[in-house]
């Protein structure tokens, strides 16, 4: 715990509150630890059930986790505040951030005019168009397409997916690494999260089966572009995974095909494989601009009622003008062009710094996707080590729960050119890190 801290409060809601301002304030950070409740309650005069009852509130909002015996923490991205990501060192190439390259986004097209609208779009959520093209984009993977909806963004969805779903303490099966932000998020809605480890061909089966029969209400999943290992679903593991969900009819699978245009590796979506429960998110941010916040969702009858219920209590509907944007974006064969040039850039990207690593003896992840992940024995070393020869790359803490430790390259702007230098420079920086920390 924060020397500078001492929590006060003599009931469970003061003790809540004077945590949350200390995080919010951040004289409590990331990773400091609070006491144990029964010396807290010591300190304060309190019974230990008034610290336990404040610990679980704090707990299911997303501000603190349990880690066993290492105690109660304040979480990585604590559910208050306004805390960013850091920001890029000067004089670095930025590697790090898992964006895509400006130079193969389309120019965007707005609406032509800006038309005031009368009264609500609650009664027609969706413009008709693009409706229509989110059916023929999910259709042409397999993935059913007679439900369609629109939300703000991939895990504005899922956010709505599993709250409307789950209730705080229930237990949700991620990736590990996984999506950081969603890491954060599980937490925060008041959830439980259960790690399954992935490879390159996505999650594996038999942790699967682990997290299911630990009894987990949802799963969420990535088919190809997996961030940050780069993994993507062979039609052997897609059978696999759906052979081991059979048994657990009432589970819902969310997949994340956020990068659905781009990733490089053909669709085998378990959405497209009979499941009763089940969502998939497809989003354009990756393909057509950062600023797009839109995603279309497919899913089953009783998980869209759920998401169209709780949209329609909140925001309503999506920006009608976003959604004649990207329908028009979408529509326009240069961008369409741009796009299908983008995919293949970044795979010969990523492939491109593989082979480089390889050819150096550094074994690399990155089957699909705008990512390569490589695995280090020590993160810090790495990624200072690469600092001081002008890249800046992601540590894998920010990913992971229980998978080991790892690097995290975002190849999407590394030109083929630029792999055999910087693979060079990795295995320099390597090689020191090794010395100096045993190898």
């Amino acid at each position: 715990m924060s020397a500078q801290y001492a929590i006060s409060g003599t009931t469970a809601k003061g003790i809540t509150s004077s945590v949350e301002q200390a995080v919010t304030e951040g004289r409590l950070g990331p990773g400091d630890a609070l006491p144990p409740v029964r010396r807290l309650a010591d300190e304060l005069g309190v019974g230990a059930g008034t610290v336990a009852t404040a610990y679980k509130e704090l707990r299911q909002r997303g501000i603190v986790v349990t880690r066993g015996r290492g105690g109660t923490v304040v979480a990585q991205t604590p559910a208050v505040g306004a805390r960013r990501p850091p920001k890029v060192p000067r004089g670095v190439r930025d590697l790090a951030g898992g964006h895509p390259d400006p130079a193969l986004l389309p120019v965007l097209l707005p609406p032509e005019r800006l038309v005031p609208v009368s009264g609500s779009h609650r009664g027609s959520p969706r413009r008709a168009g693009l409706e229509d093209m989110s059916r023929e984009w999910f259709a042409r993977d397999g993935v059913p397409d007679s439900r369609v909806t629109f939300a703000h963004g991939a895990l504005d969805c899922m956010a709505r997916l599993l709250s409307a779903e789950l209730k705080p303490g229930d237990a949700v099966a991620v990736e590990d690494p996984g999506f950081h932000h969603l890491l954060d998020l599980v937490p925060a809605l008041g959830l439980r999260m259960v790690p399954v480890a992935v490879d390159d061909e996505g999650i594996r089966p038999q942790a699967l089966r682990a997290a299911l029969r630990a009894g987990v209400r949802a799963v969420v999943c990535s088919p190809r572009g997996q961030n940050p290992m780069g993994g993507c679903f062979s039609e052997e593991r897609r059978d696999a995974l759906l052979e081991a969900l059979g048994d657990f009819p009432d589970v819902l699978v969310i997949e994340d095909d956020h990068n659905a245009e781009v990733a490089g590796a053909p669709s085998y979506s378990l959405a497209a494989g009979g499941l009763e429960r089940w969502a998939q998110v497809r989003t354009v941010s990756k393909h057509l601009g950062i600023d797009l916040r839109w995603a279309a969702l497919a899913c089953d009858a009783a998980t869209l009622a759920r998401h169209e219920g709780r949209m329609l209590l909140t925001s309503g509907w999506v920006s009608h003008l976003l959604q004649e944007t990207v329908e028009r974006t979408m529509a326009d064969a240069t961008a369409r062009a741009l796009v299908g040039r983008a995919e293949r850039t970044y795979t010969e990207r990523r492939e491109a710094l593989v082979g480089e690593l390889a050819r150096r003896g550094i074994a690399a992840h990155g089957a699909s996707g705008l990512n390569v992940c490589v695995p280090v024995r020590d993160e810090s070393a790495v990624v200072n080590g690469l600092r001081s020869r002008g890249w800046w790359v992601a540590a894998g803490s920010r990913f992971r729960i229980a998978a080991p430790t790892a690097v995290r390259i975002t190849t999407a702007t590394l030109e083929v050119a630029e792999a055999a230098r910087f693979a060079q420079d990795f295995a320099a920086v390597l090689g020191e890190s090794e010395a100096t920390y045993g190898g």
